[in-house]
């Protein structure tokens, strides 16, 4: 079970493809995605994420949302697991969701989503 934002997401993007055939697409080391899926290793250089994207072919918010993760470690995997699962969530509202503070035992990520929400569409209405 992946145990970073990045390893939820490129393990998910890889969906049927083995390690080995997405290490032969990207030319990436097939123990390295490993690691990058188990957390053991965090923030691939650029060049590593471009080749996992071009491989992967995902579609634009995926492929936004791949990088960032490259980039920030420290993002909670259950916060990609959510943005997985609800395909409607923007990039933008996503990154906003990153910088929400929980103040609680667990967070309610459709709670701050709602909020974030209703704060853009009163930016767009004023």
């Amino acid at each position: 079970m992946p145990t970073s934002a990045l390893g939820v997401w490129l393990k998910a993007l890889r969906g049927d493809l083995s390690l080995r055939e997405l290490a032969q697409r990207s030319e990436v080391d097939h123990a390295y995605i490993y690691r990058l899926e188990t957390g053991a290793k965090e923030s691939p250089s650029g060049e590593v994420v471009n080749k996992l994207v071009n491989a992967l072919a995902p579609a634009e918010r995926e492929q936004a949302i791949l990088r960032f993760l490259a980039s920030h470690p420290n993002i909670d995997p259950d916060l990609a697991e959510f943005a997985w699962s609800d395909r409607r969530i923007s990039f933008p509202e996503f990154h906003m969701l990153t910088t929400v503070v929980n103040r609680g035992a667990r967070p309610d990520y459709a709670t701050s989503l709602a909020r974030i929400r209703r704060i853009m569409a009163e930016e767009d209405d004023g």
